[in-house]
């Protein structure tokens, strides 16, 4: 089968939905895009007494990744047929028993946002294959240069949104506040773009969330807070609410600023990381790593760290660790080869999730 186009994707979950109405729910979120479109999330919570953390897992951020949205349909699709049948699942030479496919749905509740950024996906598919960001004419300005259209989706969150002070000068983070950048413009303020707002709803509606991930490609990695410096779990003071430190932050190896993490949350975040990893190369032998996301590179206003940041920024939520799957090798894969990474993947994202419960 080929890539899923816009409403494939939107259709697939609801069908899950009606397929499997005693143990699933369909969410519907609650701001259109700019092009008029109602995404829908999936939430998948076997009835128990007592109240489950859950993971949150969303794809179809950036318009070009289209994989992003199959990887999570046939999770759900993968997980919601073993707890119905009794059996397990097997992914190449990576295997779950039905035991823990039951143990995993009895402990966690999952919700799944495949498509993020619908509009975005449809110009990628239909008009310009390596589009990135999604599709909001308001910043162009009347400008006829067609980049000149579009918000980078995953620079919108509230997390050091203003670069431009956060960061040393020298530091190059992988932003822009130039609307005409064809990859990475923030936005003109943080969450001013109806994708980002219902991630952020999505997450208030959840407050039992522990664990989210943003599935996107490539470079065969899982990253882990932080993304705007290198980690440190000794001076607490050192963080990305002081402004002493503002205009130092972004510089690999220097001894002026580091993130802080507590050591729990980096222990925890590393151990959640490797199990992705060892679930992903027991399918096909591929080794995905394991790195901090500003080992990758320095951002900021990223849906990884904004969603960790919360209870930092405000002690009454929830502590919510974060995660970036970066899958394959380019975007668009031959669909041979993006069935296997879509088998790579979820393999990964169940173990994680049995090393989450």
């Amino acid at each position: 089968m080929p890539y899923l186009n816009v409403t494939e994707v939107e259709s697939a979950v609801t069908s899950l939905a009606t397929a499997y109405p005693d143990i699933t729910q369909l969410v519907t979120l609650p701001e259109a895009s700019h092009e008029g479109r109602t995404a829908h999330a999936l939430l998948i919570s076997e009835p128990t007494a007592a109240p489950k953390p859950c993971v949150m897992m969303i794809g179809g951020v950036h318009a070009r990744e289209w994989g992003s949205c199959e990887i999570l349909i046939h999770l759900a699709a993968d997980l919601l047929e073993s707890h119905r049948d009794g059996t397990g699942l097997g992914y190449g030479g990576t295997a779950f028993t039905a035991t823990q496919v039951s143990s995993l749905l009895h402990r966690l509740d999952l919700v799944l946002y495949p498509l993020v950024n619908p509009d975005g996906r449809n110009y990628s598919q239909t008009v310009k294959p390596m589009w990135r960001k999604n599709r909001n004419p308001a910043n162009a300005g009347g400008s006829p240069n067609p980049d000149c259209v579009g918000v980078d989706i995953n620079r919108n969150y509230d997390f050091l949104f203003d670069f431009v002070t956060a960061f040393d000068p020298k530091a190059n983070p992988q932003v822009s506040n130039d609307p005409c950048d064809p990859q990475v413009y923030a936005g003109p303020s943080a969450f001013s773009e109806p994708e980002t707002r219902n991630v952020r709803w999505l997450l208030e509606q959840l407050p039992l969330t522990q664990w989210f991930v943003d599935v996107h490609s490539y470079s065969q990695d899982v990253l882990y807070n932080w993304g705007d410096d290198e980690n440190q779990s000794i001076d607490p003071d050192m963080n990305f609410r002081n402004s002493e430190y503002d205009g130092k932050r972004g510089l690999p190896g220097d001894l002026t600023y580091s993130e802080y993490i507590p050591k729990g949350d980096q222990d925890a975040a590393v151990l959640l990381a490797e199990a992705f990893c060892q679930g992903v190369n027991g399918v096909r032998g591929l080794t995905y790593k394991p790195m901090s996301g500003f080992h990758l590179y320095p951002t900021s206003g990223t849906s990884d760290d904004y969603v960790y940041s919360r209870s930092f920024a405000d002690p009454d939520q929830g502590k919510v660790l974060g995660f970036t799957v970066e899958w394959g090798a380019e975007f668009h894969p031959r669909w041979a080869e993006m069935e296997q990474i879509i088998r790579d993947v979820d393999a990964g994202l169940v173990q994680f999730c049995l090393a989450a419960a």
